[in-house]
């Protein structure tokens, strides 16, 4: 998983653990309102439950597909990443040009 899909997961683990502190500190609250708003987070804690174990498993399948793809054609992989990274040098040396200008 890269930083910025670990960044995610963990925020959204605090926001999880957030939401249960509130449900748990709310428990003993009597009323109609608080009792609807307490199902409603319930349940949008249980769909970004979902969501973020859906993310997470689509991001390692892409992970293991890039790793199968890069170890059955390492030569190619290595010609993309410096097609690439050529073609990125030379982009920003030109708009780094245009910008003295």
């Amino acid at each position: 998983m890269n930083k910025e899909t670990e960044a995610i997961s963990n925020h959204i683990g605090a926001l999880a653990e957030d939401a249960h502190a509130l449900m748990t500190a709310t428990a003993d609250v009597a009323g109609e309102k608080v009792g609807e708003a307490r199902k409603r987070l319930a349940a949008a804690l249980e769909r970004a439950k979902q969501i973020a174990g859906n993310v997470r498993e689509k991001a390692v399948a892409g992970a293991k597909a890039t790793d199968e793809a890069v170890h059955e054609h390492p030569y190619q992989a290595i010609a993309i990443g410096v097609g690439v990274g050529a073609v990125l040098g030379y982009l920003l040396a030109r708009r780094g040009a245009r910008s003295c200008d």
